[in-house]
Parts: C-alpha cells; sequence; structure tokens
C-alpha cells in the first residue's frame, strides 16, 4: 500500500489540507475497509478500478470516478474491485464551501459526482486531465488551475465560523461553543445554520470528529496503550464517554482497533495524517 500526502500552492493553503494518492496492487481477497469521519470534505478521482460502497448488508453503489465525498457522521465500508489508484485533494472543514455555492449539509453521508457541482463539460475535461496526467505533480497542476480559476474575490470564509473550526482544531475538539459566542444563545443557532451550510455539520459534531481523531494518533502511533490514560489526554469525562464515542464514528471499540483488518486503509490515514 502507497500512501503519500502533498501540500497545496500557497494561494490555496488556507483551504486545502493536502493532495494525496494512493495505490495498491489488486488482490485476491480483496477485503471490505471502514472509513471513519475526520472533519474534512475530499474531492476524489478513482484512476485505478472501480470502488464498491456497501450501503447495507452485501447490498453497494459503485462510486463515481470523479466525486466530492462529504462531511461523513458513520463509518463507510468500501470494497476495491481490483487495483487501486485514487488522487484526492482533501479540504480543511470550512475549505470547500469557498468553491461552490451549494449548502454542504446536502452533501453530507454521500459521494456526489463531480459534474453536479461543476457541470457536466468541466467534470469531463478535468477527469480526462487527471487520467491522462504521467505524473502526480501534473494532476497537482490540473488541479490547483481548477481551483484557482473557482476561487473568486466573493469566495470569503466567515470569520466565526473560520474562528471556531480553528479553535476546535487547536484544542483537539475541546472547545466549549458556548465560551466562544460567549453564551450568545443568538449566535449559537446562527452558527448552527453557517455550520450546517459551509462546514455540512455542526459545531458540536465536528468537536466530537476532532476529537476522535486526536485520541486515533495516540492509538495509531503507540503513545499508550492504557485507554483510561487516552481518555484523559483527549478530555473525555471518562473511559465510558471514549468508548462510546468511538463505536458511534468507527463501529468499533478502543481496543478491538487496532487488530481490525477492515481498518487497514483508516489507519494509514490518520496515522500520517
Amino acid at each position: 500500500m502507497n500512501y503519500q500526502t502533498y501540500q497545496p500552492h500557497p494561494d490555496l493553503q488556507a483551504l486545502v489540507k493536502c493532495y494525496w494518492t494512493l495505490e495498491v496492487p489488486a488482490q485476491k481477497d480483496i477485503q471490505r475497509q471502514r472509513i471513519i469521519p475526520d472533519g474534512c470534505i475530499e474531492m476524489i478521482f478513482v484512476l485505478g478500478d472501480d470502488v464498491m460502497r456497501f450501503t447495507s448488508g452485501d447490498d453497494f453503489i459503485i462510486q463515481p470516478r470523479e466525486m466530492i465525498l462529504g462531511q461523513i457522521t458513520e463509518p463507510f465500508y468500501i470494497q476495491p474491485t481490483g487495483y487501486v489508484h485514487s488522487f484526492a485533494i482533501r479540504f480543511y472543514p470550512y475549505g470547500f464551501s469557498c468553491f461552490v455555492p451549494s449548502p454542504l449539509k446536502d452533501l453530507a453521508n454521500t459521494e456526489t459526482p463531480i459534474s453536479m457541482l461543476f457541470g457536466e463539460s468541466e467534470s469531463t475535461t478535468l477527469g480526462a486531465a487527471m487520467l491522462q496526467a504521467a505524473t502526480t505533480e501534473e494532476r497537482i497542476h490540473a488541479i490547483e488551475s481548477f481551483l484557482l480559476k473557482k476561487l473568486t474575490e466573493d469566495a470569503v470564509i466567515d470569520a466565526v465560523v473560520k474562528q471556531t473550526v480553528d479553535t476546535i482544531i487547536s484544542t483537539g475538539g475541546n472547545a466549549a461553543i458556548g465560551a466562544i459566542l460567549k453564551d450568545d444563545l443568538s449566535k449559537r443557532r446562527q452558527l448552527e445554520r453557517k455550520f450546517s451550510s459551509q462546514i455540512g455539520m455542526s459545531p458540536k459534531q465536528l468537536g466530537k470528529v476532532i476529537r476522535l481523531q486526536s485520541a486515533l494518533k495516540m492509538l495509531l502511533n503507540q503513545q499508550s496503550e492504557n485507554l483510561t490514560e487516552i481518555a484523559y489526554e483527549s478530555d473525555y469525562y471518562d473511559q465510558a464517554h471514549f468508548i462510546k464515542d468511538f463505536k458511534e464514528f468507527t463501529g468499533t471499540t478502543p481496543g478491538a482497533f487496532l487488530d481490525d483488518d477492515t481498518l487497514t486503509l483508516s489507519s494509514v490515514f490518520y496515522k500520517k495524517d
């Protein structure tokens, strides 16, 4: 499995967290993989064989080959049909809203074809550029030209939304929203609406996801094997609270996480993130 990340152009660094590529040779016994929430929206190009995403039991859809994966609040189960080769753009929580007028809540927990947001012509041109590029650097150049073209002067990040997201991230998901807004109920309701439109999830949901990511990194980097210590360091009320949130977003317990083969891909993503 070859997973690599790349930094964006300086003009996009406030919006794009990174570009990433993933290559995995075709295997005989292909296992489902569980993708867990990370608070980011991604634009993904499937350059290899098709990828299935299971919707219920053994029912599945084939993911679009050029898609936006919106905010997810529950595990996604995917399975490649052969050779895996993907190129993707990982946006900061508020980053993607600068490129589309659509409320991001409409993209949550689903894959949206790029053509539905940017039109068939631009989607086809962009998809062809991704396939025909000989190197990752060429793909990055193509996508940055596209994004910089879409980034108009009207694309402004709401200051309160950005401050709230930055505070949530900098505190590892432990920021009290009431403290940020000085317990102003009207501002809180307004922030909830803006988050729904510009982030795709509520401030509380984003905080829970970011806090989980902090705990995951401790597990994956073997900073501690003591769940009580991880819960404490991640500012959960107690170990029971930690396990409850962990199961909600990953579908498993912290103790079983490292030995779960369906989380191999997620482990690679979040250990290096």
